[in-house]
């Protein structure tokens, strides 16, 4: 018996082009979201005219940290919509030029309110442009090498915030030149402009529609209101809440983590700073880029909702155990990756399970829909995190543990979703 074709057999050079484009915008989203994570005590210091270390800039910073997942959430469900009614192509275009522009538009900050509006134009971009991508990943690969490639393409956000994390570096307290860098992504839509050609599927959409043989392009109405799309729309939707809440509750906290460890083995509150950022920023960053990557050749393997149930299961085992089990600093690095790994990794199956959900017409809209609304509904997450780490007497270790059962939500919200593996996009 011949040995079965690999994945990446019969792809065409255009078709390895439209994954690299797309992840050039998507590794460039990451970058202009992480600017702000980067430079805002400096930044937010420098305007209030206070010490970075004063309260009133962490809580402006966690202030505008929420403008920003409200920005992400409206701009991934407007442009998801404009990019099933106007088209994948030139609406990419547009929310690259949203997130690059306004993100350079920074360095002219001298208010408040200034910061606060710009964070929410940059993550209307950056929210919109996810959506986009990965609708137009998806119709423009062949079906055996889809869910690699879309695994892959959701893979590179880590190239973003390694790019930063350098920008920020070179440029050091100069917030203002760090963020006028960031208005070189806006270059990337030359390319978006010469290279990228509309997928065949949303012209035979269009054309459809046009002859009124099919609902309206980006049809709110048919999303919500058509029983079969309405029900992968709000479960789509809990299921990335799920992942997106747990990621500000749990993932991001591995730094804090880490540190809470060190300080309680006596480790100084300066060197416990800075190994807890290399557990984080390196260590668990490994696992969580692998993660993500692992997450299309099992989908391929598993299936779909399998693949899900895997991670969320290992995570409900893995976070208590990295909170818990740790004896020595060595036992947490061990863990750490394998912590990133199931808690983040799961995010690159939403780009590629999503776009697998809805049809034609609705793809950018219904792939933006799950990922944003997910975002906003996960942003509640946030705020009662807060809540139960700031709890007399709480623990930190025991707060991550206890916000890691929001995975089991995430099994029960599965169930309601079919299994796409195999199968051609919903037309």
């Amino acid at each position: 018996m011949a040995p079965a074709p690999k994945w990446y057999q019969d792809v065409t050079a255009y078709q390895w082009l439209v994954v690299l484009i797309a992840s050039a915008g998507w590794i460039f989203d990451a970058f202009e979201g992480q600017l702000f994570n980067i430079q805002r005590n400096q930044m937010l210091a420098d305007i209030l005219h206070v010490a970075p270390d004063h309260p009133e800039v962490r809580r402006w910073g966690d202030i505008f940290l929420g403008v920003f997942l409200v920005g992400g959430s409206f701009g991934g469900i407007f442009f998801g919509w404009l990019g099933d009614r106007w088209g994948r192509k030139p609406t990419m275009a547009l929310t690259i030029l949203f997130y690059s522009v306004f993100s350079g538009l920074t360095y002219f900050a001298t208010s408040l309110w200034h910061v606060g509006a710009l964070r929410f134009f940059v993550a209307m971009g950056a929210g919109g442009e996810w959506a986009v991508a990965a609708a137009l990943v998806a119709e423009a690969v062949p079906r055996h090498a889809r869910a690699h490639m879309l695994g892959l393409f959701h893979s590179t956000s880590i190239i973003g915030t390694s790019i930063a994390a350098w920008v920020g570096l070179a440029f050091g307290a100069d917030w203002r030149l760090t963020f006028l860098v960031g208005i070189v992504p806006s270059l990337l839509v030359l390319w978006v402009r010469a290279r990228v050609e509309e997928p065949a599927a949303w012209h035979a959409a269009k054309a459809k529609a046009a002859a009124g043989l099919a609902a309206q392009l980006g049809s709110f109405r048919d999303l919500l209101l058509n029983p079969r799309w309405a029900k992968r729309a709000i479960f789509g939707l809990l299921l990335a809440a799920v992942g997106l809440g747990t990621f500000w509750a749990v993932t991001v906290a591995g730094q804090d983590l880490a540190k809470d460890f060190l300080l309680r083995h006596g480790v100084p509150m300066a060197e416990a700073t800075q190994r807890a950022k290399f557990a984080y920023g390196n260590i668990q960053a490994l696992g969580s880029g692998l993660g993500m990557l692992s997450f299309g050749p099992l989908a391929v393997r598993l299936g779909r909702r399998r693949t899900f149930v895997l991670y969320h299961v290992a995570a409900l085992i893995v976070v208590p155990l990295t909170c818990f089990a740790p004896t020595s600093y060595g036992t947490l690095l061990a863990l750490l990756p394998m912590y990133g790994f199931f808690t983040i990794g799961i995010h690159a199956g939403y780009a590629v399970y999503f776009p697998e959900l809805f049809p034609n017409h609705l793809r950018s809209t219904g792939t933006g829909f799950c990922f944003n609304g997910g975002r906003l509904l996960a942003s509640t997450m946030l705020v009662f995190s807060g809540w139960l780490k700031a709890l007399p007497g709480m623990e930190l270790r025991t707060a991550i543990s206890l916000m890691s059962l929001l995975f089991l939500f995430g099994l029960v919200f599965i169930c309601f979703l079919p299994e796409t593996k195999g199968q051609p996009l919903p037309e």
